[in-house]
């Protein structure tokens, strides 16, 4: 099977970060078993000619630029991607959008919606209902006829599924969660000997490293042998994490901003943690949770986070509600018990290995890609 994935972008540090990696997960799963598969996305940040592979994964990069500044992501544009899809996209047995509200895929669904490709669709918690004006007029235009229209579209956990049929209550939802590949060692992480407390994430103010700054503030003088770790790009945030740690004596020395990490390398930093968070707002699921997890490191995330039920119902991590005095509440048992993190950790271990496996997911992709052309 000749399978098409699209993404919003590829660069060299992973900036998109989740969909990206869920995306190439996806395909060298596919392309494992035997599928013939192709990314296309925008790119940005490499040097000279854009690369025809990407960990692993063949692909098709076309130059990506900011076209509505100050609107991150939702604003990039690959103007080269369009036509080449029109040319193309019809060629393959089965076309995957990553899909969410921005100026690469939304021209992307209106090729194949105009020429009638089928295709599925994976919205990774970006296709929420909004009341902002954007949304609403680009719900109107197009994402609603993209959600029906998709014969396919994957929510990662019950509760996307349920407000994908907020925006558009005639699409065919289905309920596919995120996988990694366990066939591959991964770095082991020692929780009982680490004294690090590691957020891996952008620091953008939707996942929140203030309150992981703001907790670390309120542990620092009764743990001073911890150090706290931000791993990530900047998105708007970093000045305003540092500005406040410079301002705290108890934090001098203690809080680091690593800035981005190549992908390839999360898992290794990872194994050098004790604890891993991620403080995020309403996260949709939360990949690096799963790899953190896998690691056997403990986790520690938002009881609004996409994991939460599954995690809830196996203990296989520590919940709070919301805020720094609710993180530094759920991180404080953690950090005097050596015993505790260990055992966390194998509980995360276990649950990724029993849910997450990407064989699984691969699997059914193929087996909803199998259905497109006879669908149609």
């Amino acid at each position: 099977m000749r399978i098409l994935h699209v993404v919003t972008l590829v660069s060299p540090d992973g900036e998109l970060g989740g969909p990206l990696r869920v995306a190439v997960t996806q395909l060298r799963e596919l392309q494992r078993k035997g599928h013939e598969v192709l990314l296309v996305a925008g790119a940005r940040g490499f040097e000279g000619t854009l690369p025809d592979v990407y960990q692993g994964v063949p692909v098709k990069l076309f130059p990506a630029v900011q076209a509505v500044p100050g609107t991150g992501f939702a604003g990039v544009a690959a103007p080269g991607m369009v036509p080449w899809l029109a040319a193309h996209a019809g060629a393959f047995d089965a076309v995957h959008l990553h899909f969410a509200r921005d100026l690469v895929l939304v021209p992307a669904a209106a090729v194949l919606l105009a020429r009638r490709i089928p295709f599925a669709a994976q919205t990774h918690g970006m296709v929420v209902p909004s009341a902002k004006r954007l949304a609403k007029t680009l719900d109107a235009l197009i994402v609603r006829r993209t959600l029906r229209t998709a014969r396919t579209v994957f929510a990662l956990v019950p509760k996307e599924k349920r407000e994908l049929g907020e925006v558009e209550p005639r699409g065919r939802y289905e309920v596919l969660p995120n996988g990694l590949d366990l066939s591959v060692p991964a770095p082991a992480a020692d929780p009982a000997s680490s004294r690090d407390v590691l957020f891996l994430a952008r620091m953008a103010p939707r996942k929140r490293p203030m309150d992981f700054a703001e907790a670390a503030a309120r542990l620092a003088r009764e743990f001073p042998e911890w150090t706290f770790s931000l791993v990530g790009p900047d998105e708007g945030e970093a000045d305003a994490v540092l500005e406040f740690c410079r301002s705290r004596p108890e934090l001098q020395g203690r809080v680091r901003w690593e800035g981005p990490l190549l992908p390839e390398l999360t898992a290794v930093r990872m194994a050098e943690a004790a604890v891993y968070v991620l403080p995020a707002e309403n996260e949709p699921f939360g990949m690096t949770v799963i790899e953190a997890q896998r690691a056997g490191l403990p986790a520690v995330f938002r009881t609004d986070c996409g994991l939460a039920e599954g995690a809830r119902a196996a203990g296989a991590a520590a919940l709070y509600e919301s805020g720094a005095e609710g993180l530094a509440e759920a991180l404080r048992p953690l950090l005097a018990s050596a015993e505790l993190r260990c055992e966390l950790g194998r509980r995360g271990r276990a649950h990724v290995e029993s849910v997450f496996g990407i064989e699984q997911v691969a699997d059914r992709l193929v087996g909803a890609y199998s259905g497109l052309h006879s669908r149609g």
